[in-house]
């Protein structure tokens, strides 16, 4: 398919005119459930858990990440870039506030947005872009800020967040410069839902031995990212499964695959990836045993291709101050 296939392809979906199509998630975990989130709502009241659940939302940590790589060009050697999922910012009324005021902390060489800009799957996004240009505003990046759409976006959001400065790579890329070098940085369209990412595309026009960082809503097409010769792939949408049990983990993540892809760091085949456990909450707006995150991750070239050293391993993570 070409761009404006697929472009077509999800303004059909989200018209309705299309009743079956190619995608790596069921239908049900796109779909808003009052029913069943107004049984947990109650239910968490009644225990006298909810506002706990709640005030977790609102308190996310910083989640370190270092990568190391071979081919990463001398220039972008401590590459710094903020990393921000599944905000779902219209969900409570104070959380672009909140997010905004920690982020002011960061100054960073890039910005990237893995999708779920609001809450509800449907609807009107008037409220989503009073806070989300709110929140824009508070980043301070050196090389832009560049996002993808997830399963609770509509295409209507790339023109209305283009005039806040995020934009959104729809199965496209773009080369990032620094010093005189560059890496490649592509992005899909939502792959779980809307079944419309295409990798092989989005990488069309970049060089065979270029460094390359995809943007991806799910994990999901984490074969697929190998086959392309992704270097690093970052994505979100499972919320770590934001209601997790003790020593048990997630209750369920809504992702068509392995568990060991929804959360934290994984490396499958040659590629290096990143599940962030979103910024936010959706359904109801709790979490227990799963904080949500602002991820701070940092390029290096291997370490032992300079000086014999093993590569670090991933900090510990650390609330904000």
């Amino acid at each position: 398919m070409t761009r404006a296939d697929l472009l077509l392809k999800r303004q059909h979906i989200e018209q309705g005119k299309l009743k079956t199509w190619s995608r790596y998630g069921r239908l049900k975990d796109h779909q808003d459930h009052p029913a069943r989130d107004r049984i947990l709502w109650h239910g968490l009241k009644l225990l006298g858990l909810y506002a706990r659940g709640e005030a977790n939302v609102r308190n996310p940590v910083v989640r370190r990440v270092e990568f190391f790589f071979d081919n990463l060009p001398d220039a972008f050697d401590g590459f710094t870039i903020l990393h921000l999922s599944d905000l779902h910012i219209d969900g409570l009324p104070d959380l672009a506030d909140n997010l905004r005021a920690r982020l002011h902390a960061f100054d960073v060489d890039l910005c990237v947005l893995t999708g779920d800009y609001r809450f509800g799957t449907q609807g009107p996004c008037h409220q989503v872009y009073t806070q989300m240009e709110h929140l824009l505003t508070g980043i301070k990046t050196r090389s832009g800020i560049f996002g993808v759409l997830g399963n609770h976006d509509c295409f209507d959001m790339v023109a209305a967040f283009k005039r806040m400065g995020l934009n959104i790579l729809l199965n496209e890329s773009l080369a990032v410069q620094r010093d005189g070098q560059q890496i490649w940085l592509a992005g899909v369209d939502d792959p779980h839902y809307f079944g419309c990412s295409d990798v092989s595309l989005a990488f069309a026009d970049v060089p065979q031995n270029a460094f390359k960082l995809l943007l991806v809503h799910t994990p999901e097409i984490y074969a697929e990212a190998a086959q392309a010769g992704v270097d690093l792939y970052l994505c979100g949408h499972t919320h770590g499964g934001q209601i997790c049990l003790p020593w048990i983990g997630p209750i369920e993540t809504h992702a068509t695959c392995p568990r060991r892809y929804v959360r934290g760091r994984w490396q499958h085949g040659p590629v290096q990836g990143y599940t962030n456990v979103g910024c936010s909450a959706s359904g109801v707006p709790v979490r227990f045993f799963c904080p949500p995150e602002i991820g701070l991750i940092t390029l290096h070239r291997t370490a032992a291709s300079i000086s014999g050293a093993m590569p670090k391993r991933q900090r510990h993570m650390q609330p904000l101050a």
